[in-house]
């Protein structure tokens, strides 16, 4: 496993400092106006290539770095490499909404980026300003996130991120009101996992600890849904189970994983004896689409104690409810503990409530996943 180490903690009085590296001198100006708004923010540099930021990160100490995912003379994967080998430090990858772009995004997620913001493909002038909210939320928590020494891929391996965000905060009842009805009996069992910021690597990391008969699995990590498809493709080719991007209606197979699309809930439902994936397109729940809430509750009311429910990384407390009702439904309930995570959000919200019967280590999980198979 990476080493994990504690990026400094910020007083109120104290201004995080960003250095943003960009090739683009109209984005490296959007970027800086977007952040500065902030009074907790301070620009204190930019920088059009990586070998200029190597030597401004050394001579301005940033707390934070925008990075932009294809850069001049030095491409922004290996920049990153060098720099999480040699200087560790929160990274937000500036990722352009293309197949391409997301596939260097989710390397850069294994590198140890702590998150990603999603550049507009066209009119950057006019459309950026629009990621002002969600770019200075994520800096701000980048700030106080456990980054990483990058020691090259995992040889055990065969690996809010940019998310749809609404100011509006609905609970889970807006797409999947609750239910006392009875779970029906059976012997499947289902794995739920849930994870936002950081969520890409804890996942990969606990599937491909996991064997190819292991119970049928649902998934809803917060990403775009160019970056979704990605995520599950990348996954398919790293672990013993088939992992897939979900699509409404599909069967349920044991030694199968299904992830949820960028832009659609994913809900499980019974048909007959059948576990089936059910997508929705109804509103962002806690600000999220897909949402972790959505999923383990259409989990709890339909699998019950049949389920393994597990709440990964990640900002916030999506998810948090509803690993609750899994418990409350039966279902055994696993939490990452703080020290392994990017972000003790999710899962730390979910321990406050009660909601987590374990709370473990990242490296551990799987193993207990395993001893709850039956």
């Amino acid at each position: 496993m990476s080493a994990i180490i504690s990026a400094s903690t910020h007083s109120v009085a104290k201004r995080i400092k960003v250095l943003i590296v960009d090739d683009s001198a109209l984005v490296r100006k959007i970027l800086t106006k977007l952040l500065e708004a902030d009074r907790r923010i301070e620009v204190v540099g930019s920088a059009p290539d990586p070998y200029i930021a190597r030597d401004k990160i050394k001579q301005l100490k940033p707390d934070v770095l925008t990075l932009d995912v294809e850069m001049p003379k030095m491409d922004g994967i290996t920049f990153l490499k060098n720099l999480m080998r040699l200087h560790p430090m929160p990274v937000i990858m500036v990722s352009s909404l293309t197949e391409r772009g997301a596939l260097v995004t989710l390397e850069s997620l294994e590198v140890g980026t702590v998150d990603f913001v999603s550049k507009p493909k066209i009119d950057v002038a006019n459309t950026l300003e629009h990621y002002g909210e969600e770019l200075i939320e994520k800096v701000m928590m980048a700030a106080k996130a456990r980054v990483r020494e990058y020691r090259g891929p995992m040889t055990s391996a065969v690996e809010g991120q940019g998310h749809a965000v609404v100011d509006e905060r609905l609970t889970t009842d807006a797409v999947l009101p609750g239910s006392t009805a009875k779970v029906l009996k059976t012997t499947d069992q289902i794995l739920a996992i849930g994870a936002s910021t950081g969520g890409t690597e804890a996942i990969r990391d606990v599937l491909v600890r996991l064997p190819a008969d292991t119970p049928g699995t649902v998934i809803t990590q917060h990403i775009p849904p160019v970056f979704s498809k990605s995520f599950a493709e990348r996954l398919d080719q790293l672990c013993a189970m088939h992992v897939s991007e979900a699509s409404d209606g599909q069967v349920i197979q044991n030694g199968c994983a299904y992830v949820a699309p960028g832009d659609r809930h994913l809900m499980l439902v019974r048909d007959g004896a059948r576990y089936v994936c059910r997508l929705s397109d109804g509103p962002p729940v806690n600000r999220h689409k897909p949402s972790v809430d959505v999923l383990f509750r259409s989990v709890a009311q339909n699998a019950g104690h049949n389920a393994i429910g597990v709440i990964l990384t990640g900002m916030g407390d999506d998810g948090a409810n509803g690993l609750l009702e899994l418990r409350e439904s039966g279902a055994s309930t696993i939490a990452q503990d703080e020290q392994t995570s990017v972000v003790w959000g999710m899962p730390g919200q979910a321990v406050k409530r009660g909601a987590a019967g374990k709370v473990l280590p990242l490296d551990r999980i799987s193993d207990q996943i395993m001893r709850l198979r039956r």
